[in-house]
């Protein structure tokens, strides 16, 4: 109750004061003084808090982007004392911005009208990815599922930054459950979310070290495979990381000499990597009628994953059989290079199939990509 009449209170006055005043950076003087001390007080820590309160009441406020904008710098330039090791100031700061926060996105809910309420909740949000503090996270995991994809945009780019990857990656114990607490929430968003939403998640799946990890990027490919299946992908272009981000789970360093599958390699990322990949380009044989966008991002998807991707996994040797075959507009030629590397050179180079068939045998080629649907 304390709280929210603090934050009453510094809403009403900065509504009262003239807009001069409310654009204005919040007042550093007592804040830099502060930071400068080798010892807290209790006085220093409520000057801390008073600083947080104040500016992160004016992000209820302001409606001008610029002013926010410098309002997050003078935050984040207070964010750490000027003296070496002076974890007070640190824990305190932490703290009180999960206070302000936290009842700054509760009173975001009832600002009308809903852009400004989608607008003020996003910059908190930008705000918490910058500070690049793992005891602010809990706040943007709880805006993971929004239904705005702007606001589910900032609260995924908050946990996966590369700054908090690095933290999660450190093998601390409180560190790994927050990296699974992310996984879990992020595997309940991936079928809902954007490509650009899905690419931050993959990426960050990918270069996480935990093994709950691997099954999210693994999930992300299967949407992707599923989507492609039944004609509903959307950003063909985003493709090009998934099957970057596949391929670098492929095969470790070590392999043997004559090139067969070890057990350093990843037999169900290579099976979607080729089944992603093999989709590809049949959407690009079978797409008459897909749009000039479309069919650009799917050149892209072709020739990069060739060069970029298939040629590492054969030993960098270069292959140029796809982008040959898109460039001379011979479906022919693509169809049969398809079959040669996805249906005879990777699943011997690596040791995996395509699953079952009907008669329980295994099956040795991509599945096909089924017609499109009729409208």
């Amino acid at each position: 109750m304390k709280l929210k009449k603090a934050f009453f209170i510094i809403l009403i006055t900065l509504l009262a004061a003239p807009i001069n005043s409310i654009l204005m950076a919040a007042g550093t003087s007592d804040i830099e003084r502060v930071r400068d001390k080798t010892v807290l007080d209790e006085r220093d820590k409520q000057v801390i808090d008073a600083f947080l309160a104040d500016a992160i009441g004016k992000f209820l406020t302001t409606k001008d982007f610029t002013s926010i904008a410098k309002l997050r710098v003078v935050i984040l330039n207070n964010q750490k004392s000027n003296q070496p090791n002076q974890n007070q100031y640190a824990n305190q700061f932490s703290e009180s911005a999960y206070k302000y926060i936290s009842e700054g996105f509760k009173q975001a809910q009832i600002l009308r009208p809903p852009e400004r309420q989608t607008r003020v909740i996003m910059n908190f949000l930008i705000l918490i990815d910058n500070f690049h503090d793992l005891k602010l996270l809990d706040l943007a995991i709880q805006k993971l599922q929004d239904e705005d994809m702007a606001i589910r945009y900032w609260a995924v780019h908050a946990v996966t930054n590369i700054n908090i990857l690095q933290q999660l990656n450190s093998g601390d114990a409180a560190n790994l459950k927050m990296a699974r607490d992310i996984i879990e929430h992020s595997k309940k968003i991936v079928e809902s979310s954007s490509p650009e939403i899905l690419n931050l998640i993959a990426k960050f799946a990918a270069d996480l070290n935990i093994s709950q990890a691997e099954e999210l990027l693994m999930q992300i490919a299967d949407l992707r495979i599923q989507r492609y299946a039944d004609w509903s992908v959307k950003y063909e272009r985003l493709d090009i990381a998934i099957l970057n981000l596949l391929n670098s789970k492929i095969t470790m360093p070590s392999r043997s000499p004559i090139g067969t599958a070890t057990s350093s390699d990843n037999p169900a990322a290579a099976r979607r990597f080729a089944q992603l990949y093999s989709y590809a380009i049949e959407r690009f044989i079978k797409g008459e009628n897909l749009d000039n966008t479309q069919r650009q991002q799917l050149v892209s998807v072709l020739a990069e994953t060739e060069e970029k991707c298939i040629s590492r996994l054969l030993d960098d040797e270069q292959q140029t059989g796809i982008r040959d075959a898109v460039a001379a507009k011979d479906t022919e030629a693509l169809e049969a290079e398809r079959n040669r590397l996805l249906g005879e050179v990777l699943p011997a180079r690596f040791g995996f199939d395509y699953g079952t068939n009907s008669d329980g045998s295994r099956r040795t080629t991509p599945l096909s990509l089924p017609e499109k649907p009729q409208p």
